[in-house]
């Protein structure tokens, strides 16, 4: 028989092996948890409140684009909404494109 290192190696491994694999592992599934805690979990959260904003879009609300067109909602349809960009230049764009709403009454004049 031969009895060589490279042999020897690959004899019966030990009975704590079970434990050895989850040490190996515990690193990566704590770094896992801190990613979900840090950066997924505020991701979804943003993107609820983000949703739920777009969705309570009304008229008379003004509103950014995600191309970076301002404008003031005059009409809110199911999917759409009309926005003035300019005087008597209403345009329709789809709510899902909205980037940021801001409620009518709540903007301050800009030297207050």
């Amino acid at each position: 028989m031969f009895s060589t290192p490279a042999y020897a190696a690959t004899g019966a491994a030990p009975s704590g092996s079970g434990l050895a694999m989850i040490m190996q592992f515990a690193p990566l599934i704590f770094i896992f948890v801190i990613f979900y805690f840090l950066l997924i979990r505020p991701q979804q959260k943003r993107a609820a409140d983000h949703r739920k904003t777009i969705e309570a879009v009304k008229k008379g609300d003004l509103v950014v684009t995600a191309g970076g067109v301002r404008g003031k909602v005059t009409k809110v349809e199911d999917n759409e909404v009309e926005v003035e960009i300019a005087p008597n230049v209403r345009v329709k764009i789809v709510r899902a494109t909205l980037s940021d709403v801001t409620p009518s009454g709540s903007s301050k004049p800009a030297n207050d």
